[in-house]
């Protein structure tokens, strides 16, 4: 295992752990800001599986564009949340 896949591997742990304690903190008090940011460290999980696939099983082949989607995804669920906690 290089330090490379260490890296990723840990970084897609660790958006998976704040994924889930932000879900279950809402679970427990249905605050909606707690759920848009772990719907966003969901798809940053997404992210950095698909950053281990592109670049470890299938370096030959680009996925950047497929493995942005993900990004994309939870940073307009975020901002979308900001807005809409901040409006209400």
């Amino acid at each position: 295992m290089t330090i490379a896949l260490l890296v990723y591997v840990l970084c897609a742990l660790t958006s998976l752990t704040c994924a889930a304690l932000l879900l279950r903190g809402y679970r427990r008090s249905r605050a909606r800001l707690l759920l848009w940011s772990g719907l966003c460290f969901a798809s940053f999980f997404l992210n950095n599986l698909l950053l281990i696939v592109d670049v470890q099983v299938f370096p030959q082949h680009d996925l950047s564009v497929a493995r942005s989607l993900p990004l994309v995804v939870g940073v307009a669920l975020l901002l979308y949340g900001l807005i809409w906690e901040s409006a209400s």
